[in-house]
C-alpha cells in the first residue's frame, strides 16, 4: 500500500473514511480482498508472494495499513516481510493490540521502512519505524505515502485537500467520488518532486495519486467507511497495467460489539 488518505471525525455520518492506493509491481501476485478461509474475521488482500497483506480490517473493528519508506539507500535483503505487520496486529488479542506500538519499536530494526496505521474506530495511530515515532490520529484529515506522516509531498497535499472539502460539502457521501481522488494522475511538477534517491524518471512517474506504468503502479483503489452505528463498508477495485479495472469487491458488515 503506497497512499492512505484518511479522515476522522469530518463527515457527518462517517466518523471514519479511509480511501487508499496499493502501488505495486503487476507481475507480483497478489489476491483480491476477501474475509480469509481460515481466519474468517479478517477482510484483506493477500500478497502471495512474500505473505501478509497491506491493508485490512477485522469484524471486531481493528483497522490496519502500510505504506512502505522509500529509502532504496537503507533497504536491507534479509528483512522481515512487512505485509506481515498488519495481519498480526488484526489477529492479535486486545491485550495484544493495547501493546503493539512497543511490539512495533522492539521489532523495528527488523523490517524495512515503513509506516504502520493501526487502531480502531476509537483510536488509531501512526507507527514510523524510521524514526521510531507513533503519532495519534485526532479528528482531522491525514495523508500518508512514502515518507513520514502528512509530509508536503504535492499528491498528499492534493489528496487532503480534496478530502478535507468532500467531508464538509458532502452530506450524502458518494463513494466515487473517493474513487476518483484515488485515480488523479496528475504529475507533479519537477521542482516540487521530493529527493527520494530514486532516479528523477521514477520520481516523476511516482508523483502522482495513481500510477500507471507496464511495469510498477496502483494495482488497487480501495475505500473503507464506518458510520456512528459501527457498519462497515468497504470497496476495493483492481486494475491492470493499462489502468483499466478488472474486479470489483463489495463487502458489508456490522462491527461486533465490545
Amino acid at each position: 500500500m503506497c497512499i492512505l488518505f484518511i479522515a476522522v471525525n469530518q463527515h457527518p455520518k462517517f466518523p471514519l473514511i479511509i480511501a487508499a492506493n496499493r502501488d505495486e509491481f503487476h507481475n507480483r501476485p497478489t489476491t483480491n480482498s476477501a474475509f480469509w478461509e481460515h481466519q474468517t474475521d479478517i477482510l484483506a488482500g493477500k500478497d502471495n508472494e512474500a505473505g501478509g497483506t497491506w491493508m485490512g480490517i477485522n469484524k471486531n473493528g481493528s483497522v490496519s495499513a502500510l505504506t512502505n519508506i522509500r529509502a532504496p539507500g537503507r533497504e536491507v535483503t534479509n528483512a522481515i516481510t512487512r505485509g506481515e505487520l498488519v495481519v498480526n496486529f488484526l489477529l492479535g488479542t486486545n491485550k495484544q493490540q493495547k501493546k503493539y506500538a512497543q511490539t512495533l519499536a522492539d521489532t523495528k530494526t527488523q523490517y524495512n521502512g515503513y509506516n504502520l496505521l493501526f487502531g480502531s474506530l476509537n483510536q488509531l495511530y501512526v507507527y514510523n519505524n524510521f524514526d521510531d515515532t507513533c503519532v495519534p490520529l485526532d479528528d482531522g484529515v491525514y495523508g500518508l505515502s512514502n515518507a513520514s506522516l502528512n509530509s508536503p509531498w504535492p499528491k498528499i497535499s492534493t489528496g487532503r485537500d480534496a478530502l478535507a472539502k468532500y467531508c464538509k460539502h458532502a452530506d450524502v457521501l458518494d463513494t466515487e467520488h473517493l474513487f476518483e481522488l484515488l485515480h488523479n494522475e496528475k504529475l507533479a511538477d519537477d521542482n516540487a518532486l521530493p529527493k527520494t534517491g530514486v532516479t528523477i524518471e521514477w520520481e516523476r512517474r511516482l508523483s502522482s495519486i495513481f500510477i500507471q506504468s507496464l511495469d510498477y503502479g496502483t494495482r488497487s483503489s480501495t475505500v473503507l467507511l464506518v458510520d456512528h452505528d459501527q457498519h462497515a463498508i468497504w470497496e476495493e477495485r483492481s486494475f491492470n497495467a493499462q489502468a483499466e479495472q478488472t474486479s470489483v469487491q463489495h463487502f458489508e458488515f456490522d462491527i461486533k460489539k465490545a
